[in-house]
């Protein structure tokens, strides 16, 4: 089982989607989900209570593998992510970890498949994605330039269902971090079965 850690409510319910839909597509059947241990981000990036939460995480009924996935916001996740990852391991010993920071937000993964999305919780027809989605300090409120008048985000309520509905494809080709999201589900589930034949999907293919 993959037990995940998470920063937000809304991530509590999407983040079991997202991970199944990543395993169905890559016919790793036999992967579990557990239900995500919320942490604080503020927390997350403190050492004794990130290794806190990885403790609480290693004690969930047969985790084998722990995802820690929050928000960038400002932070540069290229400087973040690899001192997360140190401690991180360093508590988990030899149960594979893997840290994935969405740049700036895990919104930003609809804003780069919008069209996916459209007529789809309140997302105008014919809405279309933003060039650079990882760019805009405040994605949600481009989300919902992308809303019809007077509709707003909610992440406990938009959060899951956007997440199962969105194109990962586009969503991969357009967001360097979604790249390291599927990129760690193939790390953490060769660490615990089988590695999944051709993964990422070839069909994804980008240029770094």
């Amino acid at each position: 089982m993959i037990q995940p850690i998470v920063e937000g409510y809304g991530e509590v319910e999407a983040v079991p989607i997202l991970l199944r839909r990543l395993r169905d597509l890559g016919q790793a059947f036999n992967i579990e989900v557990g239900k995500p241990i919320r942490q604080k981000r503020s927390e997350l990036v403190q050492q004794d209570l990130l290794r806190r939460a990885v403790r609480l995480a290693l004690l969930q009924p047969d985790c084998r593998a722990v995802l820690i996935l929050f928000d960038a916001d400002d932070a540069c996740p290229a400087h973040l992510a690899p001192m997360i990852q140190g401690w991180a391991q360093a508590e988990a010993g030899s149960i594979p970890v893997a840290v994935v920071i969405a740049c700036r937000e895990y919104e930003a993964w609809f804003l780069a498949a919008i069209e996916s999305l459209s007529g789809f919780r309140g997302i105008l027809p014919g809405a279309i994605s933003h060039p650079e989605p990882e760019f805009p300090r405040d994605v949600k409120g481009q989300l919902e330039e992308r809303m019809q008048g007077g509709q707003s985000y909610s992440e406990t309520a938009d959060q899951p269902a956007m997440t199962a509905r969105f194109d990962m494809a586009a969503a991969y080709g357009r967001c360097r971090s979604f790249r390291r999201m599927v990129r760690a589900f193939g790390v953490l589930v060769s660490g615990i079965a089988q590695p999944i034949r051709n993964w990422p999907p070839p069909a994804w293919a980008v240029e770094e």
